[in-house]
């Protein structure tokens, strides 16, 4: 939640770019058989609900054989990448078929997926099942009173997609030339834990059909920037940002069929990891300074270095009091960190560990075994 006042603000939730492609789509088929410009569409979401979209744009060729319609990707409060960008639907009959079927193709800004391990094959325009069912059943809806006449084809296009693609972590999944048309339930929550864990299952489902065994388990770009450069062997797909994911993402990798997890994260991560958190948030930090200053006691026999971690307000602050004199306590920590690792996955991955400080020097690693 957030506030401007000091009173907690509920956040507006949104659409996804597979409810705006539906809604381009029905627009467009709408105009394309009935003649009638929507100004906007009701889309019937995943959930069950149903969705007003506003149209963009909308028009039809010259020769009244295509239809095209934009719609502006409205993903609420959610800090999505694509938030307002145009999302678009061509649709024409096909001179083949005759059996009303929809094809989707992918145009311009909607990439195609090209490795193994994602719900959609390779070859395949990246449009996940949920955004299909959608756009199938928007046509199917403004058709449902026409005979069979022939099929529809609908292209999906992004305007801008391939530039935003470079924003997000599609090229790492294989999915090249553009965005990927998502969505599981056709509504966007802000800061949505489920959106962020089913880009976690996705990447280690393609480091696990692209032959990675190993993968390398980060926080973000900073701590994947770093063990990248200490794991120079690997592919890039075996490198994944989980977030604070942690007992998730390692349940998922066992589930998946990863045979070794090395855990490379910042101290702060480390510590929070230790203390068997599933989810490492931000709002656990006073909880695990206190665990750590128990650590450092247990470990020095040194109650005034305990009790100045304890007052430490921050891991980078209670890391600065204990390096570089007491890297055992640092190692208690990443020990404890592979050992609650090991616990999440009942013991049936190999697990290892880096701990970076707050610069990306290596003040802890042991190798997965």
């Amino acid at each position: 939640m957030s506030s401007s006042t000091g009173s907690k603000k509920r956040l507006r939730s949104g659409f996804t770019t597979g409810t705006a492609a539906a809604a381009a789509a029905k627009a467009a088929i709408t105009l394309l058989v009935h003649g009638i410009r929507e100004s906007a569409v009701t889309i019937h979401l995943l959930t069950g609900d149903y969705l007003s979209i506003p149209v963009h744009s909308l028009s039809l060729d010259p020769d009244g054989k295509k239809a095209r319609c934009t719609v502006i990707k409205d993903a609420g409060d959610d800090p999505d990448v694509t938030n307002g960008a145009e999302i678009g639907a061509v649709v024409w009959m096909s001179q083949t078929g005759a059996g009303q079927g929809v094809i989707l193709s992918a145009g311009t800004g909607v990439g195609t997926v090209t490795l193994p391990g994602l719900e959609i094959p390779p070859g395949e325009p990246a449009i996940n099942s949920g955004p299909r069912q959608m756009i199938h059943e928007a046509v199917f809806d403004v058709l449902k009173d026409i005979p069979p006449q022939s099929d529809i084809r609908v292209q999906i296009f992004v305007p801008e997609g391939e530039s935003l693609a470079v924003k997000t972590l599609n090229a790492r999944l294989g999915i090249i030339g553009g965005i990927s048309i998502l969505g599981t339930t056709g509504v966007v929550r802000p800061l949505s834990h489920e959106a962020y864990a089913a880009t976690i299952t996705s990447a280690l489902s393609v480091a696990h059909a692209t032959g990675n065994r190993h993968v390398v388990l980060t926080t973000g770009r900073r701590s994947e920037r770093f063990a990248i450069a200490n794991f120079p062997d690997l592919p890039q797909a075996a490198f994944i940002q989980i977030g604070d994911f942690f007992h998730d993402s390692l349940k998922q990798a066992l589930q998946i069929g990863i045979r070794a997890v090395t855990l490379a994260v910042f101290f702060g991560k480390a510590v929070k990891m230790a203390t068997g958190i599933p989810h490492t948030h931000a709002a656990s930090s006073p909880m695990t300074l206190h665990q750590l200053s128990e650590w450092t006691q247990q470990v020095t026999h040194d109650p005034v270095l305990a009790r100045t971690v304890d007052a430490a307000h921050t891991a980078r602050e209670a890391l600065s009091v204990l390096m570089p004199e007491h890297l055992s306590v640092i190692a208690h920590v990443g020990r404890n960190m592979i050992d609650c690792a090991r616990q999440a996955t009942d013991g049936r991955i190999q697990i290892g560990g880096i701990i970076f400080d707050f610069d990306g020097n290596i003040i802890f690693h042991e190798a997965a075994e």
